[in-house]
């Protein structure tokens, strides 16, 4: 069994000055995320209007499919136009960890 998980720093448009307004970046992002069946959400930078950290989790019986997975969801995040990924933070778990 493997596990893999990774964090996304995002920066988000001016007008997201509110929390309204970024909820509105956000929720997206993650239901787009869940459509690759793995856990997503807003996990940091909760007080911070322009600022959101997302977390995506994923289990998997092999190391290949946990990273592809964790590649498509990166993918998905870095390809929308409207927010700016600053940084991506990414571990793979083993039976041995």
């Amino acid at each position: 069994m493997f596990t893999g998980t990774v964090l996304f720093d995002l920066l988000l448009p001016n007008d997201s000055r509110s929390l309204k307004a970024k909820r509105s970046y956000v929720r997206p992002i993650v239901a787009a995320l869940r459509r690759f069946e793995v856990s997503a959400a807003e996990v940091g930078a909760m007080e911070l209007h322009g600022r959101a950290e997302l977390a995506v989790a994923v289990v998997g019986a092999e190391a290949g499919h946990v990273t592809e997975l964790l590649d498509s969801c990166e993918r998905l995040v870095a390809g929308r136009p409207e927010v700016e990924l600053l940084s991506v933070r990414r571990r793979l778990y083993g039976e041995d960890d």
